[in-house]
């Protein structure tokens, strides 16, 4: 059974800064793509950033220059800094993982947490 969990969502001023942490437990053979998604009042679930196994970054253009993605691969764990946050950027923040285990002879399968709620208040 793999799980992740999220932490480090809050209420914030806008202008301030927060990081979100996921980390992912379990049989884990091996970990693909991370990466966080958000879903705000009313819309629809959306990509913010991802990272590869090997480091390589993607951001949606809304948090480019203010939003940081990095893991750690010895602890499984993959973060999210968050600086010059927006009343816009409030929304629940979701991690995704693809992960294999022993189970599925390394095929990767997708995972998510349970999600953290991010606050930005004007």
């Amino acid at each position: 059974q793999v799980q992740l969990v999220e932490s480090g969502g809050g209420l914030v001023q806008a202008g301030g800064s927060l990081r979100l942490s996921c980390a992912a437990s379990g049989s884990i053979s091996s970990i693909n793509a991370m990466g966080w998604y958000r879903q705000g009042p009313a819309k629809q679930r959306e990509l913010v950033a991802t990272i590869t196994s090997g480091g390589r970054t993607d951001y949606a253009d809304s948090v480019k220059g203010r939003f940081t993605i990095s893991r750690d691969n010895a602890k499984n764990t993959v973060y999210l800094q968050m600086n010059s946050l927006k009343p816009e950027d409030t929304a629940v923040y979701y991690c995704n993982a693809r992960i294999s285990t022993a189970q599925t002879l390394g095929r990767t399968y997708p995972y998510w947490g349970q999600g953290t709620q991010v606050t930005v208040s004007s």
